[in-house]
């Protein structure tokens, strides 16, 4: 049976991908920041959907918290298959509007998307025998385009730690990212606008969903000669 460790499992692509794991019969231990609630209802539908398990309150920009994240799934498991790094922060900022830009901003983007996916990853491989990593990027770390412009860094800094993992964890752990496009999640309620336009915009004439991109995560997760890679999932947006 496999051990996920799902990071920002409450809700979203997160939520998706538990349920997806779950539907193989996989153990899921779900971590959540502040999101308890929601947490809880993902917990719910794993053990629906046919699998099993545990929720996990950390702070992912914590290094202890991520810490005794690891003691605690080690005890209750004893090792890890899986560890899917989905929790991500962003901030709408104009990407013209350099001021707007605080240092608030770039210390939340590059603490969560880049720092947090760090220590969980190196608290994470000591649970790890043979196993896989996936850790969840964004076009924008490619494009240089999106949400803001600490956004789009963190992210290609995520795809930079990616390949560097990938190379050290070698040959036991296969580490890679994948890219999502203009996913539908609870991130772009009330730009409806936007979202209309987007839609119309890319070769499949649709946004992706939170579904779309567990089914990409699961399968990247047991590419078995696959390391290194940065798995696109835009809808087309990249080569429309």
């Amino acid at each position: 049976m496999l051990k996920v460790l799902i990071t920002g499992g409450g809700t979203g692509i997160g939520r998706a991908t538990a349920i997806a794991f779950a539907r193989e019969g996989a153990k899921v231990a779900i971590n959540y920041s502040r999101s308890e609630e929601d947490a809880k209802q993902t917990l719910e539908a794993v053990k629906a959907a046919g699998g099993d398990g545990l929720l996990c309150q950390a702070d992912v920009t914590d290094a202890a918290a991520v810490k005794a994240m690891m003691g605690r799934i080690k005890s209750e498991w004893g090792s890890l298959d899986i560890l899917i790094n989905n929790a991500g922060v962003t901030t709408f900022v104009d990407m013209a509007d350099l001021d707007a830009l605080t240092d608030e901003h770039w210390d939340q983007a590059l603490n969560v998307n880049l720092k947090g996916t760090f220590f969980v990853c190196r608290e994470a491989v000591k649970l790890m025998d043979v196993g896989s990593i996936v850790n969840v990027a964004s076009i924008a770390g490619l494009t240089g385009k999106g949400s803001s412009i600490a956004y789009c860094a963190s992210k290609a800094a995520m795809i930079s730690l990616t390949k560097s993992l990938a190379s050290v964890l070698a040959p036991k752990i296969r580490v890679n990212a994948v890219a999502p496009g203009f996913i539908d999640t609870r991130w772009h309620d009330g730009r409806d606008e936007v979202k209309k336009a987007t839609a119309a915009a890319l070769p499949l004439k649709r946004l992706g969903t939170p579904e779309d991109m567990a089914e990409v995560i699961v399968a990247t997760a047991k590419f078995s000669w696959v390391t290194g890679q940065v798995i696109v999932a835009d809808g087309g947006q990249l080569n429309g």
